[in-house]
């Protein structure tokens, strides 16, 4: 409850304030009582929170809370916050455990099985972020309400499935209601694009490159059950992707110089980076990919909705120098071969487990045993936290001068490294990418696209976002350039 003009109580729709010491809780009416006056809901303007932090309480949530925290500020593009959620105490919870002083921050209930409450939620936030997975079974409501209201969405899905059904569903009806629909912002698949980008600019012309391929080496492992359960579904649902592409239309491809390569071996040994690699099944390739294909029917990229002509001249300058090259799936990479038990065992199991009902409840059940321990149902603790981190390397091959390319039996040339480097993946790297993506949405709205389903390298590629990621623990590095021959 709320004081409204001259002492009257104002009870705002399914909202609750918090503070460092207490909170209170109001039912969700639908009209408002200002000195012996009631006003039905159209006539009263909800407030619009600059971000709305939805499944707040979950195990990414509660970073994502703490990180944006860090930003919240009259001086800051961030200047209102709220956190959604089901449990309000929970939410509670988390404001405490994510600040010793934790500001007073309003709480919506928001849950997806009640298209209303997403609805209210929506109507109430310039940008949702949200943290709620697995996305297949409870993002397309958040995606629907978020659309019909116009705000927009950034979520840390890491599902081709479920990016690409959006995409197919959303993507017309964003653009008509200004919604920007943004997935995969977060370690998957920002590292692997924004990586991808910077290799890719390396190669000044007339160099070009053929291929780019991503290797990623982690220190110590921190991950959730609801990472594990994403991809327990995404198996089992393969085949549901691979209808929804055979479905859509065509998409466009980039001009490549030089032959596609050839499918390499599952398990291979790179001596540059002397690093034992296995496919990972993520869907950082799908993404990158995406880019790249709306890329070549937008060669100087999508036009920002106000943006002026610096901006303009920006943009197409940042896309001028970014070459399309072929990206694999990115490899899991050890110093050890048997380090790369863990996520053999997790392939396998997954492969032969994952499609009947029974072998996903084994799965589901006991995460820990048909993973070797890499997932589990409980959180990290603050020093498994502190002391993960990640190296993702990007070996680039290709021609030092792109007209080779169109020679008989044309073999690269040249071999340019380059690298991103973070804290632990999962949940700092993670949270820091959401928030600093979100940040750019909200202070240079008018220079990005209108609205629709996009992808993050498409969105933010011609933006400061990498620059953002430097000056919060995210690197990226040119390590070296090789004549091969």
């Amino acid at each position: 409850m709320s004081e409204g003009p001259t002492g009257s109580r104002t009870q705002v729709a399914g909202f609750k304030v918090q503070s460092a010491n207490h909170y209170t809780i109001e039912p969700y009416i639908l009209t408002f009582s200002i000195s012996a006056h009631t006003y039905t809901m159209a006539e009263v303007q909800m407030t619009a929170y600059d971000i709305v932090i939805f499944g707040a309480s979950g195990f990414t949530g509660k970073h994502v809370v703490r990180e944006a925290l860090k930003f919240l500020s009259p001086n800051s593009p961030l200047k209102s916050l709220a956190l959604a959620g089901r449990n309000l105490s929970k939410l509670s919870e988390t404001l405490k455990w994510a600040s010793k002083s934790p500001p007073t921050i309003p709480l919506l209930v928001a849950d997806t099985s009640d298209t209303s409450s997403l609805r209210r939620m929506a109507s109430q936030a310039k940008l949702v972020l949200n943290c709620v997975g697995p996305f297949r079974l409870h993002g397309d409501p958040v995606v629907d309400a978020c659309v019909e209201a116009g705000c927009d969405y950034l979520d840390i899905c890491g599902e081709p499935e479920f990016m690409e059904r959006i995409e197919a569903v959303y993507h017309e009806k964003a653009v008509e209601t200004g919604s920007l629909v943004i997935s995969a912002c977060a370690f998957v698949s920002i590292a692997a694009e924004f990586g991808f980008l910077f290799n890719s600019r390396q190669w000044v012309s007339p160099a070009a490159p053929n291929r780019v391929q991503a290797y990623l080496q982690l220190k110590r492992i921190v991950a959730n059950f609801a990472t594990y359960e994403s991809a327990v579904l995404g198996f089992a649902n393969a085949d549901n992707l691979i209808k929804l592409r055979r479905s859509g239309s065509r998409r466009a491809r980039p001009s490549i110089p030089g032959y596609a390569p050839t499918k390499g071996s599952i398990i291979e040994y790179q001596k540059q980076l002397g690093l034992w690699a296995l496919n990972l099944a993520s869907a950082d390739a799908t993404v990158v990919r995406r880019t790249l294909s709306i890329l070549a029917e937008n060669p100087t990229g999508l036009h920002g909705v106000n943006e002026d002509p610096k901006v303009a001249d920006k943009r197409i300058a940042f896309w001028s120098i970014v070459k399309p090259a072929h990206f694999g799936l990115v490899k899991i990479g050890s110093k050890k071969l048997l380090g790369l038990l863990p996520w053999i065992a997790i392939g396998l199991s997954l492969m032969r487990l994952s499609g009947s009902s029974l072998g996903r409840w084994f799965l589901l059940t006991f995460p820990s045993v048909f993973s070797l321990g890499v997932f589990t149902n409980k959180g990290p603790t603050k020093e498994e936290l502190e002391s993960a981190s990640f190296k993702m390397w990007f070996v680039g091959h290709g021609f030092s001068d792109a007209n080779l390319a169109s020679q008989r039996n044309a073999t690269p040339d040249t071999e340019i490294i380059t690298r991103v480097t973070g804290p632990d993946v999962g949940y700092l790297t993670t949270s820091i990418i959401l928030v600093q993506c979100a940040l750019i949405i909200l202070e240079r709205r008018g220079d990005l696209p209108k609205g629709g389903v996009l992808t993050p390298g498409i969105v933010f590629g011609p933006t400061n976002l990498q620059d953002r990621l430097q000056e919060n623990g995210v690197s990226f590095d040119m390590i070296s350039k090789t004549q091969l021959f």
